[in-house]
């Protein structure tokens, strides 16, 4: 393959951002990518584009000799996989948006890379327009990760910011976000957590070198929240984000969870508002670094389907370099965080599993506690489902780590 070659594109997909793609690269002839094939589901759809353009027939598009770039923009995540996996076999190279598709078949995926000497890229499924998986790739290729934390499921920060902010409850802004195009008419994946559980597992994958089952990760979504909660936030001075965690704990140990958190104003996850991304990078030689970008919407995310597109105009592709380091990383439960549980005055919750009960209130209406627990006592809880009871991690402000450090150790001596 020759360098800044001409691609010709079959395209799956034209919602609202494979019709901009389209457009986009009707106006950027410098890209030297024009698409060829548009697979529909609902021929009967007015489309503004040309009718010859479009098909129903998955095969017009996979069987094209000519077509040397397949652009997967749909939503169901199983045709999704045997589209990807039928394009890689035959050596087309692969531009995907889809995080459930890739983070459940991670493993075959990256087979089928390697076997059929292809590019499969996909910026645009962690981080909309965040090129979070080109600088695990790129920046951090060689150097040890500590963390990563980060809001990266645009819908719930737009919800959480207008509770938050205006005080609306948790019905009317997730109809503004749907009203907005920033979630979708059935919201489950993103406000019950899992959409950034599925990008947390890519994310594993890049930084750390590891293959996680997504269901396997410890998470809980926004839809548990309380608006007693928000007022404990202000009164604390927090905000509540949905973030998600990796943390290289040891030489051979990471910990990685999906949870609502009070950020504190020392953070830099504390104003990213609306349907804004950030994540925090940590690592051993370059400290911390801080991304940010739009994560929800047709242009973000369109904006990381072209770069991908560009890049395979080089021949660019992952290399998973964290993967063949030599280093292996075993996912553990065993792990201590700080968390605020609320729950109405029925609910009976045992603090038996919690390490330290820090505070305790009780009113007529809501209750709270703060205590410490293990990652793995807070998943196996008989409350942490329990669709009345709040679980609010709070973010790793300094006195909280040392404390839990201190804690930690304290339970080795014992």
């Amino acid at each position: 393959m020759t360098q800044n070659k001409e691609l010709t594109i079959g395209l799956f997909g034209f919602g609202v951002v494979g019709e901009g793609i389209y457009k986009v690269l009707q106006q950027t002839p410098t890209l030297k990518a024009k698409i060829k094939k548009i697979c529909i589901k609902h021929p009967e759809k007015l489309r503004d584009a040309p009718a010859e353009l479009f098909t129903t027939n998955r095969n017009d598009i996979l069987f094209d000799s000519t077509i040397n770039v397949i652009v997967e923009l749909i939503d169901d995540a199983d045709a999704a996989f045997e589209i990807v996996s039928s394009a890689l076999k035959q050596k087309i190279a692969v531009v995907s948006a889809n995080k459930k598709m890739i983070a459940k078949h991670l493993a075959e995926l990256l087979t089928l890379q390697q076997e059929n000497n292809v590019s499969f890229l996909y910026e645009a499924a962690v981080g909309g327009s965040i090129p979070i998986i080109r600088n695990l790739e790129e920046y951090y290729d060689n150097d040890l990760l500590n963390s990563f934390s980060g809001i990266v499921n645009g819908s719930t920060n737009y919800i959480l910011t207008k509770i938050n902010e205006e005080g609306l409850d948790y019905n009317k802004a997730l109809l503004q976000a749907q009203e907005l195009g920033f979630a979708e008419s059935n919201p489950a994946l993103d406000v019950e957590g899992i959409d950034a559980v599925n990008k947390l597992t890519i994310v594993l994958k890049h930084a750390y070198g590891v293959t996680v089952n997504a269901e396997t990760i410890t998470h809980k979504g926004i839809t548990f929240l309380h608006s007693d909660d928000a007022k404990y936030a202000a009164e604390k001075g927090y905000n509540i984000k949905l973030v998600a965690n990796a943390k290289r704990i040891s030489d051979d140990k990471i910990v990685a969870f999906v949870l609502p958190s009070f950020v504190d104003s020392t953070s830099q996850l504390f104003n990213i508002r609306n349907e804004y991304n950030g994540v925090l990078i940590g690592s051993k030689l370059a400290d911390e670094q801080f991304l940010y970008g739009k994560g929800a919407g047709r242009y973000p995310t369109s904006s990381a389907v072209l770069s991908d597109i560009a890049a395979l105009r080089y021949d660019y592709r992952y290399e998973y370099k964290k993967t063949f380091t030599g280093l292996t990383y075993n996912l553990t439960k065993d792990y201590l965080i700080r968390v605020f549980v609320s729950f109405n005055q029925k609910d009976n919750i045992d603090t038996s599993s919690f390490v330290e009960i820090e505070e305790t209130y009780k009113s007529s209406k809501r209750n709270y506690i703060v205590g410490i627990i293990k990652i793995s006592d807070l998943e196996n809880a008989n409350w942490f489902n329990n669709k009345d009871v709040s679980t609010i991690a709070f973010s790793t402000e300094v006195e909280n780590q040392l404390k839990i450090k201190k804690l930690e150790h304290e339970l080795v001596e014992e």
